[in-house]
Parts: C-alpha cells; structure tokens; sequence
C-alpha cells in the first residue's frame, strides 16, 4: 500500500471518504467503523492521523500499543471483526492501518456487542459511520433464513377473494404436472400449494390470483407519476407533474397497467428508410414490462415494507422503477444479471407467478434468473446505454435513460401516432384513441377523418353514435 499518496489523496479532498476512515486513536468510536466496514464494503482505517489538523502526523503516537488496542476492539464486535493489521513508516514517524474485510451475507450485521443488535449495528454511508434501523437490520437478518413472509395468512380471506377463472387455469396447469398433489382432492391440494394456509388465502396467492388485494393491504400498488423536467422538485410550466396514477389489483393486471402507461406516455420515433420505416419508443417495453414484474415480485412484503409502493417515476430523460427492499442473498450489484447466479426472497410468489398468466396471455415471469439479462439485450436493440442499477437496505432501482434521437430520426406527429394505433389494433373508439395516443380529443377526430378520407378506416355506427367505433379496412 502507498500511503504516502492514501494521505496526500486524503488532504487534497480534505475528508475521509466511503472506504477510509482516520482516526487520532484507538478510543470507542472506532467501534462504529469496524462494524460498517464488516457491515458494508469493507476499507481501511488509518490510525496515528489528525484530520482536524489536515491530516497531520499525531505526535508521539504509539503505533504499537494502538494495533494491541485495535485488536481488542474487534473482539468488542459480534461476530468478532479481526483486521490485518501493517504499522508503517510515514513522515519521521508510524502510522497503523488497518484492512477489515465485508463480513459475508450470513455473519451480518456485526454490531458493537454492549449496545446490541439493533442499537450497535452500523454501515458506512460516504465519510460517515450511519447506525441502522431496525427495518435494516432485520432486513439482513433475513439473509440467514429464507423469508416467508408471501406464505403468511392474510386474515379474513378464502377462495371467494380470487378470481375464479384465474384460479382454474393455475390448478389444471398444476394438476397437469403434478397428478400426485391432488390424489387427496382439491382442497387438500391447494394447501400443499400454499393457495391455503388452514382455511384462508396466503398472501402470495392473493397477489398473483386475486381480484383486488387492495382490500387488505392498500398501499401494495404501483405509484405511476410522470413529471415535467429531471428531477421530482422541478417544474415545468406551472406544473409539479404531468400524471399521477396509483395502480391497483392483483400482480399480472398491475404489470399490464403500468407498461400501457409507459406506453403512452413516451414518444415514438420514426427511421425513415427508402421502403420501410421503423419505429423506435423511448423504452422498448419489453425491458419496461421485465423490470415490473422484477419489481413486483422481488419486492420486500415483509410488515415493515406493506405500507410502500412500488414506484414508477417517468422524467423528461429517464424512467425510474423503484421497489422496497434491497437485493436479497447471493446476489451483488457485481453479480446482478450474471449467468447461474440468481436469489428469490419471495420464493412462493415466484412459484405463482412462474403459472399465472396476464389478461391477454403469457405467462408473468419466467423464473430463470434471466431478467436483466433480457433488459439489456432490449434495451441494446433500442440503440440505449446498459439500466442504471441501485441498491442499498431500503430499495432497489433501476434506471432507464431514454434513447438518444438518431440524426436521421424524427417523431410521429398526431396523424402518424393514430396510424400507429391501428398498425397494432384493428378496432378503436375515440376515447381509446385518446387513451393510447395521448392526443386530446380534436386532434384525434382530425386524423381519423383524414383516415376516413384515405379509405384507411371506417365508423362502425351512424355518425354522432354514442358506440361509435372505427375500424381498418
């Protein structure tokens, strides 16, 4: 280790930083470090420098005595932080330095073992040493055991709180590959597939299969806000937000919702070429649709996070998808996406939704660990950078920077975007246009009777039909 250019980098930035703490000595603050660094990313601390005085050599210090007081600090941490330890020159003197390793998933938290669990844990947030709360904690002690929180009862419920038809698909799909489940009836058998835990509804089934989930918990829904600059406290002309929906239903109708209104609230592009033209969106929505479900799926549902949304924020630049609770066990932001590596909190609700199909068919999640693997290659085909990913105890993000506009590039006019409406379905009343395209009304009346006039489409009804409807020809 070069520590003459640790201290020189120290000095011109003037603070300890997110993985080098400084201390004068060895006194009872150095407690809160050893636990955040075991807790964190691991780092270095640096024992013998005054960083009141600028990062200047302590007289006199005893680099000896402090690495023998060090040492006895680490046994004062639960389990034991046991640090590698140099003493080296520096400036006519000696400093200790100190590396301590992140703890693994399974050891964590490593908390100063007189204040206890919850009062001495600790995790290391830029140059500060930041306790946890106790949502945090618990939320890493779930990282020795596998939650089972998607499996609890949901009091007051039973089959009459799902959809029926829902219901019968997953069960013939689940008798159809496991006869056996059901040799003891029904009933027997959707408590073994933990649809039933005595006689109400687990809440991974009210979830995946329900008709409205919202009825016991509320705030399990998606908040979908689109806002008029970069950034939430920015505003646009005279307005805070452009959009606010909060989404509700069971998982598959929640994903469906929330992709139709990234749909339509994002611009199409057109490549032009000498025959065929290309549209391009701002989100391919094959990544938006993958990274919903992740979203929703993966979440935290532990009592603590049942009060939190999952939250879809649209920025002039960006798309945000934030869920409560952070990656959950093997899984780092270095591994996130690579090849065999994948973990399930919720392992219930992946099982469901692993059957359960959306509305209009296919199924919700594939359940191969391949989700981010498939947000890539769309968003690569999209000619768009890699998502932003972030991650802490709290909340999982990932960012999708929209697609810069090619040279060649323009976007659909209100004509060109109604167009684009019947190119994907064959029947649309104005309404829906409107709906779909985000045209206010009289621009949509003045592309279909352009369309008219082409012979393109067709009403269905009479003219001023309150059902009138138009359709391709």
């Amino acid at each position: 280790m070069d520590i003459d250019q640790l201290v020189e980098n120290l000095r011109v930035l003037g603070s300890d930083d997110q993985t080098v703490e400084v201390k004068e000595g060895v006194g009872k603050a150095i407690l809160e470090s050893l636990s955040a660094f075991a807790n964190t990313g691991g780092g270095i601390i640096v024992v013998g420098l005054s960083e009141e005085k600028g990062f200047q050599r302590v007289p006199d210090f005893d680099a000896q005595a402090a690495a023998d007081q060090l040492l006895e600090r680490g046994r004062q941490i639960s389990p034991p932080v046991r640090p590698a330890i140099q003493i080296v020159p520096f400036e006519e003197g000696e400093l200790l330095v100190a590396q301590i390793d992140a703890f693994p998933s399974w050891d964590r938290p490593a908390y100063i073992r007189e204040r206890g669990i919850y009062g001495g844990s600790y995790q290391r947030v830029g140059d500060a040493d930041v306790r946890l709360t106790q949502y945090e904690v618990d939320r890493i002690r779930e990282e020795q055991k596998q939650p089972r929180w998607d499996e609890a009862a949901v009091e007051q419920t039973g089959l009459e709180q799902l959809n029926a038809q829902a219901l019968k698909v997953f069960l013939d799909k689940q008798r159809a590959i496991r006869p056996r489940t059901f040799a003891e009836g029904e009933q027997v058998a959707m408590k073994r597939l933990r649809i039933l835990h005595e006689d109400q509804l687990t809440l991974a089934a009210l979830l995946a299969l329900g008709d409205y989930p919202q009825e016991f918990f509320p705030r399990l829904t998606v908040a979908f806000s689109v806002f008029p600059g970069t950034s939430k406290g920015e505003i646009g002309s005279g307005l805070r937000l452009l959009d606010r929906e909060t989404l509700s239903g069971a998982i598959p109708e929640l994903v469906e919702s929330t992709v139709e209104l990234v749909r339509n609230h994002m611009r199409i592009g057109a490549l032009i070429g000498d025959v065929y033209r290309t549209d391009i969106p701002d989100y391919p929505l094959v990544a938006v649709r993958e990274a919903v479900v992740n979203a929703l799926m993966h979440r935290d549902y532990s009592p603590h996070a049942q009060g939190s949304q999952v939250q879809v924020n649209m920025f002039v630049d960006r798309l945000e998808i934030t869920s409560p609770g952070g990656l959950y066990g093997g899984v780092t932001l270095q591994t996130l996406g690579t090849a065999g590596i994948s973990s399930t909190r919720n392992q219930r609700l992946a099982t469901f939704l692993e059957t359960v199909e959306f509305p209009g068919g296919g199924i919700v999640a594939e359940g191969r660990g391949t989700g981010i693997a498939v947000i890539e290659k769309s968003l690569a085909e999209n000619l768009q950078p890699r998502p932003e990913i972030r991650a802490d105890l709290n909340s999982f993000t990932i960012v999708f920077y929209r697609r810069r506009v090619a040279q060649d590039e323009r976007y659909l006019s209100a004509d060109e975007k109604v167009r684009h409406a019947f190119r994907q379905n064959e029947s649309f009343s104005t309404s829906e246009l409107m709906q779909k395209t985000g045209l206010s009304r009289t621009a949509v009346q003045r592309a279909i009777n352009k369309l008219i006039a082409e012979k393109t489409i067709e009403a269905t009804e009479p003219p001023r039909s309150p059902r009138q409807r138009y359709r391709v020809l």
